[in-house]
């Protein structure tokens, strides 16, 4: 890789949530697939959108605006802990000099929030790293 990209600074999309979100989904920073086609979860070998199918008993969506339509009629959103950060490839292990989304305010304006669930380890220790957990919303690890 050439060192020009060693500094790229790269930055999460925004939020994918309405007022009437129960759940929200962090992940840490979208990796090099997501972000080419500016997309979360776009890369085709991963299984998010499988996997959010299956458990809201759903036919796998075909483009990516029916993607995000199975989250808001599930009341599922979905965001990033990571801002901007210094990554080089799209491993989590990579992130460097992170600023974290405004989370707090996230949180403050979707009353319906009740559920915040982790997309992988990282996303759970960099949100922990910013973040005090608030007790009335229940925490979830999921395998990234």
């Amino acid at each position: 890789m050439p060192k020009s990209n060693l500094n790229k600074l790269k930055s999460s999309f925004p939020p994918v949530a309405d007022k009437e979100i129960n759940i929200l989904i962090l992940g840490s920073l979208p990796g090099e697939k997501s972000l080419e086609m500016q997309q979360y979860y776009a890369h085709p070998q991963n299984r998010f959108w499988k996997v959010i199918a299956q458990i809201n008993n759903c036919n796998l969506p075909i483009n990516y605006e029916e993607k995000l339509s199975l989250l808001r009629g599930n009341k599922i959103g979905v965001w990033d802990v990571v801002h901007s950060a210094k990554r080089i490839g799209s491993l989590d292990v990579n992130i460097l000099d992170e600023s974290p989304n405004d989370l707090e305010s996230f949180i403050e304006n979707h009353p319906n929030l009740k559920t915040i669930a982790f997309n992988g380890s990282k996303s759970q220790k960099l949100y922990d790293k910013y973040f005090k957990r608030n007790p009335n919303i229940k925490y979830l690890g999921l395998p990234s």
